[in-house]
């Protein structure tokens, strides 16, 4: 049998093998996908400012959004409210170089299907 308890077991496969790093680093550089920057000029001031202060707790956090699996297992995805409305923003981190770059910016509807539509 396991010396470790099947919760314990449960929590060690959640963790990808370089966490450490993956937490460790903050993002030096910060890059916008066309698609991204047409959704951001369409924002009003106050929900630029929301969106300024997600962008900073990411560059200081990369880890923070959820990293997606299958199809999109490239991109990792962090939720915040804009203006008291669930907004997610998809993004990846490249941690050789550390740059975070901007996908997506959305609600929840259709947000995924946006995502696999334009990769």
């Amino acid at each position: 049998m396991h010396s470790l308890s099947k919760q314990s077991l449960r929590k060690l496969k959640k963790k990808p093998e370089n966490w450490r790093a993956t937490i460790l680093a903050k993002a030096t550089s910060v890059l916008q996908t066309p698609s991204f920057k047409k959704a951001v000029k369409k924002l009003k001031p106050n929900q630029k400012k929301d969106l300024d202060t997600a962008i900073k707790e990411l560059m200081a956090k990369p880890a923070l959004g959820e990293q997606k699996k299958g199809d999109l297992s490239f991109l990792r995805v962090h939720k915040f409210n804009m203006n008291k409305q669930l907004t997610l923003l998809g993004y990846s981190f490249n941690d050789g170089t550390l740059t975070l770059e901007l996908m997506a910016l959305g609600s929840h509807e259709n947000f995924y299907r946006d995502i696999k539509r334009s990769t």
